[in-house]
């Protein structure tokens, strides 16, 4: 048996498909290309695959990670990403398919990409950068305990942030995986009740999940 990693874009209007759908979705996939998945054993057999993390509704992905197992030993990695991209729906597609090697416990981290559009860049570059000069990021999280204030800044990385014309184009790295999972509506809120000049967060975008030595989860 094959235990297979599948990395997998989520573009356009695909973006829009939730996670719960997002899982009816690839059973449908996997069930057209006609591949040999493995089934879970017991009274309610069903095609055993699993999502690395789940991607916010509106998001984008250029690395979304779906790990699953074929049967068939003899089939090659290409033969299995082409049966799958003959039956995705709009906007997704398999980038590539390879063995898993790791766990998904190695996964610390994920890069984001987003733009905050305004009529005054100008302005809105200096609270951004107010904001992350700052000792702290206050933000309140629901949690299963319920709404508790933490601070985002210790664990938030911000790889670029540059102005254009009509916006401040940011990509930072936030905690993901079992224990801490942020995404950047977070930054984006406590942006604006920093009292920040008025914009609108577009085009958010997943770009990479890392390790906590920010290599490339595989």
């Amino acid at each position: 048996m094959l235990r297979v990693r599948a990395t997998f874009k989520k573009t356009g209007r695909a973006k829009y498909i939730s996670h719960l759908d997002l899982n009816r979705c690839m059973l449908r996939t996997f069930r057209r290309s006609g591949l040999p998945i493995w089934y879970t054993e017991g009274f309610n057999p069903h095609p055993y695959y699993a999502f690395a993390l789940a991607l916010s509704l509106g998001f984008e992905s250029e690395c979304e990670i779906l790990d699953f197992n074929i049967t068939d030993d003899n089939m090659s990695m290409e033969e299995i990403r082409d049966r799958l991209n003959a039956v995705m729906p709009e906007g997704m597609g398999i980038i590539k398919v390879e063995i898993q090697v790791q766990k998904i416990t190695a996964i610390a981290k994920a890069e984001y990409s987003f733009s905050l559009r305004t009529d005054a860049p100008d302005k809105l570059m200096d609270d951004v950068k107010k904001l992350i000069g700052g000792d702290e990021i206050l933000i309140e999280k629901k949690t299963k305990k319920g709404i508790k204030t933490v601070d985002i800044k210790p664990d938030m990385e911000v790889i670029s942030c540059e102005q254009t014309d009509c916006s401040v184009d940011l990509v930072m790295r936030l905690p993901a995986g079992t224990q801490t999972n942020y995404n950047p509506t977070l930054f984006v809120e406590a942006l604006k009740n920093s009292g920040a000049q008025l914009f609108e967060a577009e085009k958010f975008v997943r770009r990479a999940i890392l390790c906590a030595d920010d290599t490339v989860f595989k």
